[in-house]
């Protein structure tokens, strides 16, 4: 099997080209900057910290970039905030990766320690951190969830390249998983994207623009 061809991004961090989509898994304009920009912060990774416990789901988990910034994110506000994290992700190609690279993210450790892990669920615990990993098609794992989430990570490739994780059903099923006023982030705001967010049961609102023209969106669970 052909190697993964890895791509630098703008600000320095790493990313890779997946050969199934021919899609890069990160925002060629700062792989690192889009976990925190697009992710960490517009779900108020921070202002949850304070509380002391967090629940996340990270939807098309990758390389844990965005996991990863927000165990930053979090444990920089409070060190003794409980923090679980449910991941999804069905390539394991690219947690394959996650050892040979170093970004400079905080807590990264966690997650190639989440990465070495054998078998379809993977699972760490370490002090207040608890991650767990469901190696499989999202739309199945999924069902399997049973937590209430504070904030959702929906980080899929593109709509054009994998429709399947961006139509209504799968955003009701997310919707179904969140707790009230939870915000699920992505970097989309595809007109189909956000209607098929509506008619799942979000209020979409912009997210952050972050080195484009365009907006990311936001769904607030009402």
């Amino acid at each position: 099997m052909d190697a993964m061809v890895k791509q630098v991004t703008d600000d320095g961090s790493v990313t890779f080209i997946s050969k199934k989509y021919d899609e890069a898994y990160h925002s060629l304009t700062g792989a690192k900057e889009e976990a925190f920009k697009k992710y960490a912060e517009p779900c108020w990774i921070k202002e949850l910290a304070k509380k002391g416990n967090i629940k996340i789901l990270d939807i098309c988990f990758g390389l844990g970039y965005n996991s990863a910034a927000a165990l930053e994110v979090a444990l920089k506000e409070n060190p003794d905030c409980k923090i679980f994290i449910i991941a999804l992700e069905n390539d394991e190609e690219i947690l394959g990766q996650i050892d040979k690279i170093t970004p400079q993210i905080d807590h990264y450790d966690m997650i190639k320690k989440l990465a070495q892990k054998e078998g379809k669920v993977k699972e760490i615990k370490e002090k207040n951190l608890h991650i767990k990993l469901l190696l499989d098609d999202a739309r199945m794992t999924v069902n399997l969830i049973k937590e209430e989430f504070d904030a959702v990570f929906f980080d899929p490739f593109s709509p054009k390249k994998c429709p399947e994780l961006w139509t209504k059903e799968f955003f009701a099923k997310v919707n179904r998983l969140m707790r009230k006023d939870a915000i699920l982030a992505t970097y989309s705001c595809a007109g189909e994207v956000r209607r098929n967010m509506t008619n799942a049961g979000f209020k979409v609102i912009d997210g952050p623009i972050v080195r484009r023209w365009s907006p990311g969106t936001l769904g607030i669970k009402v």
